[in-house]
This record gives C-alpha cells, sequence and structure tokens, in this order.
C-alpha cells in the first residue's frame, strides 16, 4: 500500500567513462598525418597533338578541378578531426592528439558524476535487504454483514533493532485486525504486534518476537544532498519481495497532501525526502538508504500521474519514536501549545518585518488564544508577537520548519528558544509537553 497524492494540490562513488569509440574512418592511428597513397593533382602540361588541342586542355582543366575540390575535403576533414574548426564548451574525446596551439588555453573534459555505480548498489543490497520484511494485514469485516469479506493489505517495514523492532508506515497497519511479517530468510506468517501509531507522520512500529534478526543501520538524514545516491528496498505490488531499485536524492523538504486510505480525509505530510528510485505499490514502509548502506528514510508516497518522482520520511524525524518503543514508552508526538505563521518574504513585506525566517505567534487567532494557556510556550513566557527564529541553534525557516524540528525531540526535552520580541532579541527555556490527540 503507498499514499498517492494529486500533483496539482554522501557523495556518491565516481567512475571515469570509457574513451569515445573512434569512428571505422579513424582507426589508424597515423590518420591523418600518413601520406596518401595517391594525390589528385594536375598532370604537368604536355604539348597536345595536332588536331587534338581543345580536348586536351579540356582534360587538364577537368583533373585540376577535381584535384583542388579533393585537397580541400582532405583538409577540411584533418582540421575537423583535430577539433580546429569548433569552439564548443562541450565536453569531447579526441581519437588523435591535436598539436598544442600557441597562447590557447586548453578546453576543460568534465566527466558526469554517476549517481553510483552497479557494485556499489549490489554491496548495499546485499547489507540491507535482511533487514527488509513484508507485512500481510488483515481488517476483519463488519459483524452486521454477513457478505462481506475480510481487507487485507501489503506493505513493507525494516527491523531497527534486533529484538524484533520494526518501523513501517501507519498506513500499512491502520485499522489492522491481524498482522504477519514475512523475513528475507523465508520465515513466513510471523505474528506482529502493532506497538504504536503516529498520526502526525504516518509512521508506526510492529513488534515480533523471532531470534537471529539483521537490524538495518541507522543513518543521519541531515546530512542527505540532493543528487546522491538513493536505493529503495521493499515489497512492490505485495508479491515482488526485496525488490532493489536505485536513484537519487532529487529534492529535500518537499511537502505534500496525502488522503487517508481508512477515514478518506486528507493531510499534509512535510518535510519529505523526494527520490526519483521507483516506489510502487507494496513499497510503503520500505528502506530507502544511501550507499553506505544506512536507512535515511521511509518510503511513503509516490505522485499520482507521473513517474520517478517518489517521497520517504527522513530518519530523523522517525528516531524519537524508535528511542520510546526500545524504552518501552508509548509513542508520543512533543507539543509547545502556540498559534504560528512561517515567515517568509510575502509576509515580511505585508507585516513590515525586518526579518524574513522564523515562525510569527499570531497576534490575533479567530479560535482563541495564540499562546495556549498552561501550556509549554505559556510556561516558557512565549506571547503573542514573538518570532521564534532558532530552536537549540537550528534556524527556523522554509527548509526546516518549527514542526519539522520539533518532530526530531520527544515529550520532556528541553530546548532553548532564540526570540525576536518588539525587534529585540530574547533566549527562554521550553520543556516539551505531549501534543494532544487530533491536532494537524
Amino acid at each position: 500500500m503507498t499514499a498517492r497524492f494529486d500533483p496539482d494540490d554522501q557523495p556518491t562513488t565516481s567512475f571515469s567513462p570509457p574513451p569515445a569509440s573512434r569512428p571505422s574512418w579513424a582507426a589508424d592511428p597515423d590518420w591523418p598525418r600518413r601520406t596518401p597513397e595517391r594525390w589528385f593533382e594536375p598532370l604537368p602540361p604536355q604539348p597536345p597533338p595536332a588536331g587534338r588541342a581543345g580536348r586536351s586542355l579540356l582534360l587538364v582543366l577537368l583533373v585540376a578541378f577535381i584535384g583542388a575540390v579533393a585537397g580541400s575535403a582532405t583538409t577540411y576533414l584533418a582540421l575537423e578531426t583535430g577539433g580546429r574548426l569548433t569552439d564548443t564548451a562541450a565536453p569531447v574525446s579526441e581519437a588523435t592528439p591535436s598539436p598544442p596551439a600557441a597562447a590557447t588555453t586548453p578546453r576543460p573534459v568534465v566527466t558526469p558524476a554517476p549517481a553510483g555505480d552497479a557494485a556499489t548498489i549490489v554491496q548495499v543490497a546485499r547489507q540491507v535487504s535482511p533487514a527488509v520484511v513484508t507485512i500481510t494485514v488483515a481488517q476483519e469485516p463488519a459483524p452486521d454483514d454477513p457478505f462481506s469479506l475480510p481487507a487485507t493489505g501489503v506493505g513493507s517495514g525494516f527491523i531497527f533493532d534486533s529484538a524484533g523492532w520494526i518501523l513501517t508506515n501507519r498506513h500499512v497497519v491502520q485499522d489492522a485486525t491481524t498482522v504477519t511479517v514475512q523475513l528475507h530468510d523465508g520465515r513466513r506468517n510471523i505474528p506482529g504486534t502493532v506497538y504504536g501509531e503516529d498520526t502526525l507522520t504516518d509512521l508506526a512500529i510492529v513488534k515480533i518476537d523471532e531470534a537471529d534478526l539483521v537490524a538495518a543501520k541507522i543513518g543521519d538524514s541531515a546530512t542527505l544532498q540532493p543528487g546522491q545516491l538513493a536505493v529503495a528496498i521493499g515489497s512492490p505490488l505485495g508479491t515482488l519481495t526485496n525488490s532493489v531499485t536505485a536513484g537519487v536524492i532529487s529534492a529535500l523538504g518537499r511537502q505534500v497532501p496525502v488522503t487517508d486510505a481508512v477515514t478518506g480525509q486528507q493531510k499534509v505530510l512535510r518535510n519529505l525526502i523526494q527520490t526519483d528510485a521507483a516506489i510502487n505499490q507494496g513499497n510503503s514502509g520500505g528502506a530507502l538508504v544511501d550507499a553506505t548502506g544506512a536507512v535515511m528514510g521511509i518510503n511513503t508516497a509516490v505522485a499520482g500521474g507521473a513517474q520517478g518522482i517518489g517521497f520517504a520520511i527522513p530518519i530523523n524525524i522517525a528516531k524519537p519514536l524508535m528511542r520510546q518503543a526500545l524504552a518501552g514508552e508509548p509513542l508520543a508526538r512533543p507539543w509547545i501549545g502556540i498559534v504560528y505563521q512561517a515567515l517568509d518574504r510575502n509576509l515580511m513585506e505585508e507585516l513590515n518585518l525586518d526579518i524574513d525566517y522564523g515562525a510569527l505567534i499570531s497576534p490575533t487567532t479567530p479560535s482563541g488564544p495564540s499562546v495556549i494557556p498552561d501550556s509549554p510556550a505559556d510556561a516558557a513566557g512565549l506571547q503573542a508577537g514573538d518570532i521564534i527564529t532558532h530552536i537549540n541553534g537550528r534556524r527556523v525557516d522554509s527548509g526546516q520548519g518549527l514542526d519539522d524540528i520539533l518532530s526530531q525531540y520527544q515529550p520532556g526535552d528541553q530546548l532553548t528558544l532564540n526570540v525576536l520580541r518588539n525587534g529585540r532579541p530574547v533566549e527562554l527555556e521550553v520543556t516539551l509537553g505531549t501534543r494532544p490527540a487530533g491536532l494537524d
């Protein structure tokens, strides 16, 4: 299962490409410097026999004309092969060396940087595949409908701790009455329990009781850069288990609307990784890894009506939930308790502010106060009109919004906020609370 949305709404291993093949007419290494076997030159003038002077003169002129044309063509080909007739910035691979030209700067040859070679992808697949699982769920029919059948679905997940902890998408296991897991080593129909679900970011954790499990290496999604290798591993279509696809990180910080498969309501997923590694139905919950085999994201959604546009939740957003599960705590997201607007250049100009980034605590709101009474923000002393510019030294901007940064912490964490209040900097300490259920 993979959520879909309407589009309307570490460095890679490099290689040197093989030299461009030479055309057959340039196979001779001495071409064009070798002296041709025959030159098309006019014959030296001969006294014409009596009565044939006119035809002899015509023959001489014809041979001279052919010789001139052939000589010009030969010269043109030699210059063209040597790269002397063109002045283009495109990289070329010359078949024969050209003599150096005086007072000229050699043109740079650009070597393309590929996403990753086959050996790297094979190594990544061998390393990570044993930790990737296939998850099958079933929903029992309604008790008052004797004609309905159980609804089933298939998704993916990966083991993040060898004690049997599996990270997947919430929409894979949502409302499931039974969960079974299939391992890479062939073990099937392993009973699974949904430990907890995260309504904010479409993540869930499943627990199985099995021995000899292989856990995936967990990376740091904050180090991702567009263009680096991305390998997706999962079970597309629910039957093609442990399929491997490769591409690049296309972009970071994407925001897309998705439709809840159960409720039919729309919600927005933020701060997503965009990749062109193929992601299909059944890939949801699978691992998106880098060239070192470290998990950088959880495959989550694909763009409907498009090709090569998939999305994954950064692994750093999942880490607080993973820590809570390993500690035996219920899954919970942090909460600060404010109503705010994300600042950009347009809002800065509209409100006549001096800053185009940060989170502006709204001066007024139709639903009540912008600083919720008895909330962590209220206890920290935040006020309407304050602009939160940094959280623990991390700048709040369009690349990382306030909620994106807070989602990487957990309730009870104490953070330092840098705030602009009436144009003056203020530093406040806030202890995060638990996000109430039902908040978007």
